[in-house]
This record gives structure tokens, C-alpha cells and sequence, in this order.
């Protein structure tokens, strides 16, 4: 599993006129669910997002989401999971199938919420315009798998 977070003033996600998620101070959670996730990546994603002390306090890196009373914004972003790694075409053979994707991606929005983060979604395999004013710029990826942290 993997997901992008940007700390946000604000983002918002439409699809077409009608806004389905929108927050203020935060973070914006890209997450692309890849084959072979499970609901354990899906958790240490959710814990790791949650405690992160992205937030300026004392510090410019001091304070967690919940410190700083920010809310969360998760989107689904299947391209995260996309290879360009042979030709010019982008190949997504590492994207999860959609039906197991969307409650992979619903778990790391729930468990989000369950920690006492004020959560907003977008809509799921929808083509979305997101919006978001970042904050700093401060953008992690975040990657899981196996139930724990890996990479970056």
C-alpha cells in the first residue's frame, strides 16, 4: 500500500459539480492500494499517518494531526500503484482489483477516524478534481506492506 501525504490549509475533492470532501487545516491523503495488501498494511498506514509529528508547535515538526486539530481528506489514487517503468505507457499491474482496493481504502479512512481525526473522503474509482493549498510544501509518501513500514 501506498499514499502520499500532504500537509493542507485546505483541499477539497469534486466530481463534477458536487463537492464529496472537503477540509480544512490537515492532510490530504493520496492512497493507492496495490496486489496482495492486506487490512495490517491498511492499519500500520492509518497509525503511522495519525502520530506523524508533521505540524509546526515548537518546532516546525512538532505537533501530530491530532495535536494540531487537523482534519483528513482521503482520496483513492490507483496511479500511485501505475509503473512507468517500461515504454511510455504507464502499466498498472500493481493495482489491487477495484472491489478489494475500495474496502482496503475505506479501512485506512475508518481507522483514521477511530483514532479521533475528523475524516472526509472522495469518492472512490470516481474521476475527481482535488483541490488543496499545501501547507510548507510538506508531502511524505508512505509505504506499507507485510503489516509494516518499508521504504521511504
Amino acid at each position: 500500500m501506498i499514499a502520499i501525504a500532504q500537509r493542507v490549509s485546505r483541499s477539497e475533492v469534486r466530481v463534477g459539480a458536487e463537492v464529496v470532501g472537503r477540509i480544512d487545516k490537515g492532510v490530504l491523503l493520496l492512497v493507492a492500494v496495490e496486489r496482495g495488501d492486506t487490512e495490517a498494511d491498511a492499519d500500520v498506514l492509518a497509525r503511522k499517518l495519525v502520530a506523524l509529528r508533521i505540524f509546526p508547535g515548537r518546532t516546525p515538526m512538532d505537533l501530530s494531526l491530532k495535536d494540531a486539530g487537523g482534519a483528513c481528506l482521503v482520496v483513492s489514487q490507483f496511479t500511485l500503484a501505475g509503473s512507468i517503468r517500461k515504454g511510455n505507457r504507464p502499466s498498472f499491474d500493481r493495482a489491487e482489483d477495484p472491489a478489494l482496493a475500495q474496502a482496503l481504502y475505506q479501512r485506512v479512512a475508518d481507522r483514521v477516524a477511530a483514532d479521533g481525526i475528523p475524516v472526509s473522503c472522495g469518492r472512490f474509482a470516481a474521476d475527481m478534481d482535488v483541490e488543496l493549498v499545501n501547507d510548507g510544501p510538506v508531502t511524505f509518501i508512505i509505504e506499507a506492506r507485510d503489516g509494516a513500514l518499508t521504504g521511504h
